[in-house]
C-alpha cells in the first residue's frame, strides 16, 4: 500500500489539520475517532445536531424582556406577606425552621438571628388577592396582568454564581447566556438590529456589578453575543464611521473585507470568520435603526406621563422600559434590563423604597404599554432578582430598621404575557417564609418552561461542545406545567 503523506503547512489551525486529515483517512474513518465513547454506537439521526432557527413546536411567545432586579430584592417586603414576622419581631428564628440550612459568612457567626417583620403595609390586589407591599402601588394596579412565583429556588447563596447562574444555567462562567440560546434557536426577526440586547441601569441602593461575562455567547458562534447599550451620546459605540468616511465609501470597505474573509474562510473553514462578516454587515444596517430606535423624542406626551418623566433621560431605569418596548416592537428576541442597587444587608427600608420609587412605574408601564398595543400576548416579561432575602436580620435590629442577608431558598419573581396565566400567585412558602410549603420552581425548571413559552424543548435545544452536548438546563428541569396558560 503506498504511504500517504500530509503536507500540513505553517499557518495550520486545528480544524485546518483534521480537514485535510479526513481526505487521508476518509469522512468515516475520522468521524469514528471525534465521536465520544458515550455515544458511538448512537443511531444517526439521534447525533444530528439541533436545526437552528426552527422552533420544535408552535410558540404561544415570540421575544422575552427580561427585568433584572440585581442584588436580591427582598421578597419579605415586597410580595411574600408573613404576618408571623411581625408577631415574632425581634425573636429567634427556630432552629427548627432553619434546619441547618447553609448561611452565608456574613450572617454565620451571628449568635442571634432575629426575626424581621416588614416595617410595609401589605394589601390584596386583583381577582388573585396576591399581597403586596405599599411601596408597589403601580404593579400593584396590574394584579391581574401578572403570574408571581413564590417559590423559586436555587443553589447558589453569593451573588455572582448566583446572578451567573439565572443567567446561564451554570454557576460558573463561559457559557452561553439565556440571550444566546434563544438567538441561537429561533434567530432574529429584525436583520437590521442584533437579536439580543442589554441595557443597565443604576438605582439608589447597595449596587452589585454587573458584567459581559452575564451576556455572554460562550461556545456559540459571536454573532449570538448581546449587544450593549449605553446612555451616552452613541447608544452603540463604535458604530458611526470615522471621520472623513461616508456611507458609499463604508459599503464599498466592508464588501472588499468581505471578499478577503470568504478566501480566508475557504482556507481554513473557521465558522468565526463568518461569523465576523455578519457582525461587520449588521454594524452597516444598525447606523441606520439605532438612531431611530433611540430617539424618545417622538414619544406622546401619554407615553411619557405613563413611564414618568425620567423615560426621557437616557440610562435610567424607565427610559430603558421604553426602549426594550421599542426594541420588542421592531423584533429584537431578547431585552435583558439590569437594575443595580438591591443589595441590602443594612438599612433596608429605606434602600428599598428608593429602588421602589425607581422601578415601580416603569415597570407595570411597560406591561401596560405592550398590552394596549397588542403585543403582551407575544411578549414574556419577567421581573426578579437571583435570590431572596432573609427572614431574619443582619445587624442590629430596630424597631423601624433592618438589613437582610441572601437567601437562596425561596424568594418571589413575577412574570406577565407570552402564554402565562395571568392574575395567579404560584406556589408557598411557610409561615416564616423561609421554606417552600408548596410548588417549588428551581432555575433550571424556570429556564425550561421561558423556553418552552418560545417554541423551544430545553431538552432538545442543544450545543455539542468539546465533545459534550450543553443545554441552558444541563441535565434536569421541567415545565412549570401550573403557569402556562
Amino acid at each position: 500500500m503506498e504511504k500517504q503523506v500530509f503536507d500540513f503547512g505553517m499557518n495550520t489551525t486545528r480544524r485546518h489539520f483534521l480537514s485535510k486529515l479526513s481526505l487521508g483517512l476518509g469522512s468515516a474513518a475520522l468521524g469514528s475517532l471525534l465521536i465520544p465513547d458515550i455515544f458511538k454506537g448512537t443511531a444517526e439521526s439521534d447525533m444530528n445536531d439541533f436545526v437552528a432557527g426552527l422552533p420544535h413546536f408552535a410558540p404561544k411567545a415570540k421575544r422575552v424582556i427580561y427585568l433584572f432586579q440585581n442584588g436580591a430584592p427582598s421578597q419579605l417586603d415586597l410580595f411574600d406577606y408573613k404576618p408571623m414576622l411581625n408577631k415574632m419581631h425581634g425573636e429567634d428564628l427556630p432552629e427548627s425552621i432553619r434546619g441547618g440550612q447553609r448561611l452565608t459568612g456574613m450572617t454565620a457567626n451571628q449568635a442571634k438571628f432575629p426575626l424581621a417583620g416588614s416595617i410595609f403595609n401589605f394589601k390584596q390586589h386583583g381577582k388573585s388577592g396576591a399581597w403586596m407591599s405599599e411601596v408597589l402601588p403601580h404593579i400593584a394596579g396590574i394584579a391581574d396582568d401578572l403570574c408571581i412565583i413564590k417559590t423559586l429556588n436555587t443553589e447558589a447563596i453569593n451573588h455572582d454564581p448566583a446572578l451567573t447562574f439565572f443567567q446561564t444555567g451554570a454557576q460558573v462562567g463561559n457559557r452561553p447566556s439565556m440571550g444566546a440560546w434563544l438567538s441561537y434557536g429561533l434567530g432574529s426577526e429584525n436583520q437590521n438590529l442584533p437579536g439580543f440586547c442589554v441595557l443597565l441601569s443604576r438605582g439608589k441602593g447597595n449596587g452589585q456589578g454587573v458584567y459581559s461575562k452575564l451576556w455572554t455567547n460562550g461556545f456559540l458562534d459571536s454573532v449570538h453575543q448581546g449587544v450593549q447599550f449605553s446612555s451616552g451620546e452613541n447608544p452603540v459605540l463604535y458604530l458611526n464611521d470615522p471621520e472623513g468616511m461616508d456611507r458609499a465609501q463604508r459599503r464599498k470597505m466592508l464588501d472588499k473585507l468581505s471578499e478577503l474573509n470568504q478566501g480566508t474562510y475557504a482556507e481554513f473553514n473557521d465558522p468565526e470568520i463568518t461569523a465576523k462578516v455578519q457582525q461587520y454587515e449588521m454594524a452597516f444596517r444598525m447606523q441606520t435603526a439605532v438612531p431611530e430606535i433611540t430617539d424618545m423624542s417622538k414619544e406622546p406626551e401619554s407615553i411619557v406621563k405613563m413611564y414618568g418623566p425620567e423615560c426621557l433621560v437616557p440610562g435610567t431605569y424607565a427610559a430603558n422600559c421604553l426602549l426594550a418596548r421599542k426594541l420588542s416592537e421592531q423584533g429584537v428576541r431578547f431585552i435583558q434590563l439590569y437594575h443595580q442597587g438591591w443589595d441590602s444587608h443594612g438599612g433596608l427600608p429605606n434602600e428599598i423604597k428608593g429602588q421602589c420609587m425607581d422601578v415601580d412605574q416603569a415597570s407595570a408601564a411597560l406591561v401596560t404599554d405592550l398590552k394596549q398595543r397588542g403585543l403582551l400576548d407575544e411578549t414574556l416579561v419577567i421581573w426578579g432578582g437571583e435570590f431572596g432575602r432573609t427572614n431574619y436580620c443582619q445587624g442590629t435590629l430596630t424597631k423601624d430598621n433592618y438589613g437582610r442577608d441572601h437567601h437562596p431558598r425561596a424568594f418571589t419573581v413575577w412574570l406577565a404575557g407570552g402564554g402565562i396565566k395571568p392574575g395567579i400567585v404560584y406556589g408557598e412558602t411557610d409561615e416564616f417564609g423561609y421554606n417552600i410549603a408548596k410548588d417549588p420552581v428551581h432555575v433550571h425548571d424556570f429556564h425550561a418552561t421561558i423556553l418552552n413559552q418560545l417554541g423551544l424543548d430545553h431538552e432538545k435545544l442543544i450545543y455539542k461542545h468539546q465533545g459534550r452536548r450543553y443545554r441552558l438546563t444541563d441535565v434536569a428541569g421541567k415545565l412549570v406545567k401550573g403557569i402556562i396558560a
